[in-house]
This record gives C-alpha cells, sequence and structure tokens, in this order.
C-alpha cells in the first residue's frame, strides 16, 4: 500500500486526504494548528468562501456536494450599494440554476476532516509545524522534533508554505514570486437580525464600491454577514513587489474626494467619521463596527507563482503553497479543489500499478500551471473591476447585455460564467475568449445608452466572429 505524508490540515488537504483514502493510499496528515474542531477558530483572518461548479464537482466526487450545500446560501449576483445607498443587482448569470454559494470556511474544513475520518487509511496529526523539508532524502522535519518519510509528501500548507521555502532555499535556480497589492483586507460583522433573519438581501454578494476600495458582505448561514473592507495599507512596507496602484500608495480616493488608509484610521473617531462618510447604509448594521476594526487584524493580499512544483517524486506543492490567488474572482478554494481532481485522475491513470509519483507530478504541472497563472491573472483584474467598474454605467450596460445574451443564446457564455460554471472549460481558455469578448461588448455597450437599442443578434454573431 502506498504511503503519502500531507502537510496542512486545510481544505485542499482535507479534501486531498479523503480522495487519497478511497484509492486505498495510506495517509498522514500533518497541521501546525491545534485540531479546530476542538478549538475556537481566530476571527479576522477567514474572508468568506464562494464555493462554485469547480469545487462543487471536487466535493460530488468524494460525495460531499449536497451536504455542504445544505448550509450554504445561494447568491444570484452582485447587489451594488452606492455612496447615496441606493441598490442595484448585477445577476451573475442569465441563466437558470447559475450561482455562487456562501459558505463557512470552518465549517466546510471541519466536514472534510470528519469525512476524512472515516477511512481507516487516514489520520491527523495536530501541532505539528513543519519546521525542515530535506528535499534531496524527501524527509519531513516537525517542531516537535519527529521527522517523517513516507512514499510522498504534498504539501497543501499554504502561501507561507515550508516545503516550498526548503525547495526555494536548495533547488538550484529556484522561481519564486510573490506581488502584494497595495491593498489590505479587515473583516467586519453584521449579525442577524433580532428575529434571526438577514438585515440585507440575503441572496447576493453585496459591493460598496467608492474607485479605489471597496467594502464586501457575503451572507452566512444563520442570517449574519461576514464583510470586508478592501483599502490602501497606506505607504508602501512590499518595497518593489508591491502591485502599484493607479493612485499614490499614501492613500485612496473616494468619489467624495477624501484621501483614505487603513493606517489613517487611528481611533473610533476616525472609523466612525471614514464608514459615516463612505458607507452611510451599512453604519446601522453594523453595531460592533468600532471593535471589530480594531479586535480584527489587517491582511495582506498577494499573488504567489513559483516553479517548479515538485522534486522529483519526493514532493508535490499543491493548491495555495504553489498558486495562491487574491480572493477576487472567488477560486482560490474553487482551484485547490480542482487541483485535487486533477491529482486523482491521473493517479487513476496508474491503476493496478505501482505508482510513478514523479510522472504524475510532472504531469500534473504541465497540466495546472498554465491555468493556475491565468486565475491568478484574472482574479487580480477582477479586483479593479469590483472595485471600480461595477458602478460604471457603461459596465452595468455590459453585464445587462451578457445576462441578456445568455438568456437568449445556450452557447454564450460571459468570461465569469466561463470561469465559475464552466468546470469543463480549463481557465486558461476561459482567460482567453472572455478578455477578447469583454472588449468587444465594452466597445458596443459605450456606443447605446440602453441595451434595448442592440440587436441581440447581430451582437452575437460579432462575438461568433471574434
Amino acid at each position: 500500500m502506498s504511503k503519502v505524508a500531507i502537510i496542512g490540515a486545510g481544505l485542499a488537504g482535507s479534501l486531498l486526504s479523503i480522495y487519497l483514502a478511497k484509492r486505498g493510499i495510506k495517509v498522514d496528515v500533518y497541521e501546525a494548528r491545534g485540531d479546530m474542531r476542538l478549538e475556537k477558530v481566530a476571527a479576522g483572518r477567514s474572508i468568506n468562501l464562494a464555493l462554485s461548479d469547480r469545487g462543487i464537482a471536487a466535493l460530488r466526487e468524494v460525495g460531499m456536494d449536497e451536504y455542504m450545500l445544505a448550509e450554504a446560501v445561494p447568491m444570484y449576483g452582485r447587489m451594488i450599494h452606492s455612496p447615496a445607498g441606493e441598490t442595484k443587482l448585477l445577476p451573475y448569470s442569465g441563466r437558470q440554476g447559475e450561482f455562487i454559494n456562501s459558505v463557512s470556511r470552518a465549517g466546510l474544513n471541519i466536514a472534510l476532516m470528519n469525512e476524512a475520518e472515516k477511512y481507516g487509511g487516514v489520520n491527523f496529526h495536530f501541532s505539528q509545524r513543519c519546521s525542515a523539508f530535506d528535499c534531496e532524502r524527501g524527509i519531513a522535519t516537525f517542531s516537535s522534533g519527529i521527522s517523517v518519510s513516507a512514499d510522498t509528501v504534498i504539501a497543501t500548507d499554504g502561501a507561507g508554505s515550508a516545503v516550498r521555502l526548503a525547495m526555494e532555499a536548495q533547488v538550484a535556480g529556484y522561481n519564486s514570486t510573490t506581488v502584494f497589492l497595495d491593498h489590505g483586507y479587515k473583516e467586519l460583522h453584521i449579525p442577524p437580525a433580532a428575529d434571526g433573519g438577514f438585515r440585507l438581501e440575503r441572496n447576493a454578494l453585496h459591493i460598496w464600491p467608492r474607485h479605489q476600495f471597496m467594502m464586501i458582505a457575503l451572507p452566512n448561514f444563520d442570517g449574519s454577514f461576514t464583510c470586508t473592507l478592501f483599502l490602501d495599507k497606506g505607504g508602501n512596507p512590499n518595497g518593489s513587489e508591491s502591485v502599484q496602484d493607479e493612485m499614490s500608495t499614501t492613500g485612496s480616493t473616494s468619489p467624495t474626494g477624501r484621501v483614505s488608509a487603513f493606517d489613517r484610521l487611528i481611533d473610533s473617531q476616525s472609523v466612525k467619521e471614514f464608514f459615516d462618510r463612505e458607507f452611510p447604509d451599512a453604519v446601522p448594521l453594523m453595531p460592533t463596527l468600532v471593535e471589530d476594526f480594531f479586535e480584527n487584524p489587517t491582511g495582506n493580499l498577494g499573488t504567489l507563482k513559483c516553479w517548479p512544483w515538485n522534486i522529483g517524486g519526493k514532493a508535490l506543492l499543491l493548491g495555495d503553497s504553489a498558486h495562491a490567488v487574491v480572493p477576487f474572482y472567488g477560486q482560490g478554494m474553487n482551484c485547490a479543489f480542482e487541483d485535487v481532481r486533477v491529482l486523482a485522475g491521473l493517479i487513476d491513470e496508474q491503476h493496478g500499478k505501482t505508482l510513478d509519483w514523479e510522472q504524475i507530478f510532472r504531469t500534473y504541472g504541465e497540466l495546472r500551471k498554465i491555468n493556475s497563472d491565468a486565475i491568478a491573472d484574472m482574479a487580480e483584474e477582477n479586483f479593479y473591476e469590483m472595485r471600480d467598474r461595477v458602478a460604471d454605467p457603461v459596465f452595468q450596460r455590459k453585464r445587462e447585455l451578457e445576462t441578456r445574451l445568455e438568456q437568449n443564446f445556450p452557447d454564450y457564455f460571459s468570461k465569469y460564467s466561463m470561469v465559475t460554471f464552466r468546470e469543463d472549460l480549463p481557465y486558461s481558455v476561459a482567460k482567453e475568449k472572455g478578455n477578447a469578448q469583454d472588449a468587444l461588448l465594452m466597445r458596443i455597450c459605450a456606443g447605446v445608452q440602453r441595451v434595448d437599442e442592440l440587436d441581440l443578434h447581430e451582437v452575437m454573431a460579432e462575438v461568433i466572429a471574434k
């Protein structure tokens, strides 16, 4: 029986352990933290997860899709909140049954661990932080002092992966870059209404776009919303690695003309003034706003790209350890779950043989690298779309046009739909086709005041010819 050591019991690692166990592979999972099922989950670091078709497809293969969707909240579109408090819903798709789902990160992680432990060949080892990895021998050492060897090691320990750091230090010519946005994020909270209901439209992802910053809110099953403020951190602590915004990194300018950054929100008065000015409709819904703002940490937002992902057959990077992305396409988890599906498919191709991990990992990298790079680029692009363009009338007309095309032409998919609802379509293809379509439709919509002026058949003919 093959034996695999997984480093990291997060979402990808826990799901992977199920996939491997179902294939008769013995799995030991080593996690730096304690067992989250027995401990309070820290607040402020868990941007809510948007579960969509790529992730659902992976859960379906292990029989977990219906279970998780039963406690998810469907989101049918983006609800845009203007500075004046006006709202407008931009549907994600014009087709029935195409929506994304707000799920609890902790709830999903716990469910996956519980499912994994139903298999006799899966063992979790908590409070075991990987402190070193010997790339030549394939041996992982942990903070407890134990060393572990297996047929192979798969690292699912996130953007700060100890295995990847070992590769960077020990593998000649290793290529790894992390590029940070000048913006950080702060998690905030809208509680349920007194009767347990939702204080905002429950079936939408809410966005307060303010050109150079924004706030979003995702619904939770209990009637609450997890809000996230994305704002310039102020200054440029990341030096040459930082992505330069369109504006100066010393602050972000909103439609009110006021400059704001996290380092300027230093006390309760400045926080209250900022939110009253920029998000007046949200403030009455957030009774613990000031407390949450100062108690929850400010997180960083970065894109990680590296290569290679494997050391022969000794070790493989999977999920965020290989390709962390910013959260603005809601695809980080979905992409990692797709990683697991692809890897499992390659293992299945060697059914009945002694597994050749080196061949499996090499082919896996060839299949996934181009696609992880594509979603990383699209996620960063979508930050600027969500922050700046969703309030633009031309963009809103484009989204209305895309919705109508999807309603009338079954073969038409917007870029968003290709990424989110077409698990059969590689990210790289969605990016290439989607960018071409976006440019065309923005040009068309810039020339009219209303979508009603357009002949949909003529538009579709232009899309096909593109």
